[in-house]
């Protein structure tokens, strides 16, 4: 392993385009000039506007590729079904490990992210036997539906479930357990109900080779109850600052936004959510209860299926 090199993955799509410019900007900003950051961003066809866009960012500590994985997906067929708040971009992160060989660990970031310290800090962790390092969920944690879905719906306390918008990956150990077709196995078997479907499937694969980190490496954008400074800001679920005002940590968003070619076309996307948007919004998240509700009693989900309704 060189340790100049720090590998950085995101999946991204054209509509995210735009936040992920504002991600790989903090990134940058706040990065070492010790080390070499390389980005590998996976997708499955981008406009090639955007694409140059994103290229331009490039500096002598930091270069970017993009990845088709689109001859992935069809192994998976039909069944990588995503809610209407996902894209099939959530499963890419399962291929880091297989399709490259040469990084024995790496970082996967969602686009929706801020860096505001040296990325290479968290690289550096030691992950002796755990398959990964993240942060618990604090939306998980947020309201006692979630809990349950957690618990009773996957089968993980709910302080051990974490959140996959932020991982250290131990890709020799992932290689080792071939995650990939584990990920498979279960899909192709059980074809499990789920909202958070490439999280939930992780955390399961995962149990109990998981290293928890401090929650400032990724802290959700719920509430501002970190002490200090986050080094890792997710705008996850709805809390997102090109569609509301008030969301905690915004402006550091706005800061890095300001900084990409993007920040036109975000400030746009902000100008024109409207409330026709905002209801559907709403009505996105009753939806999102409904089915968690669904989850929690469905005799075929994870819990009762994997653990016997056996919370680990």
């Amino acid at each position: 392993m060189n340790r100049n090199i720090i590998p950085v993955f995101f999946s991204c799509d054209d509509n995210y385009m735009p936040f992920l410019s504002v991600a790989i900007r903090s990134l940058i900003d706040n990065a070492s000039k010790d080390y070499r950051y390389e980005i590998s961003i996976l997708n499955s066809g981008l406009k090639e506007e955007n694409k140059q866009r994103i290229l331009s960012m490039q500096d002598e500590n930091l270069t970017i590729k993009f990845i088709d994985v689109t001859s992935k997906l069809s192994r998976f067929g039909k069944l990588l079904h995503t809610r209407d708040y996902y894209t099939i971009a959530i499963y890419f992160r399962l291929f880091i490990p297989a399709m490259f060989p040469k990084y024995k660990k790496a970082i996967y970031l969602d686009s929706d992210i801020v860096v505001l310290d040296d990325i290479s800090k968290l690289y550096f962790t030691e992950l002796d036997n755990n398959l990964l390092a993240g942060v618990s969920d604090d939306v998980i944690a947020s309201r006692p539906d979630f809990i349950d879905y957690a618990e009773k719906g996957v089968g993980i306390k709910h302080e051990k479930y974490f959140n996959s918008g932020m991982l250290l990956m131990n890709l020799d150990l992932m290689r080792e357990i071939d995650i990939e077709e584990r990920f498979a196995e279960l899909l192709n078997t059980y074809h499990f109900p789920t909202v958070c479907p490439d999280q939930d499937y992780l955390n399961v694969i995962c149990k109990d080779r998981v290293l928890y980190l401090d929650k400032g490496w990724n802290k959700m954008a719920i509430n501002n109850n970190y002490e200090g400074k986050p080094m890792v800001i997710h705008f996850n679920n709805f809390a997102k600052p090109w569609q509301h005002d008030d969301v905690h940590y915004g402006e550091y968003f706005w800061e890095y936004a300001n900084k990409t070619e993007f920040k036109d076309i975000i400030r746009e996307i902000r100008e024109n959510f409207s409330d026709e948007d905002m209801q559907k919004q709403i009505e996105g998240a009753e939806n999102l209860v409904k089915s968690v509700d669904e989850i929690i009693h469905d005799e075929k989900n994870f819990c009762n299926t994997l653990f016997d309704g056996v919370v680990g």
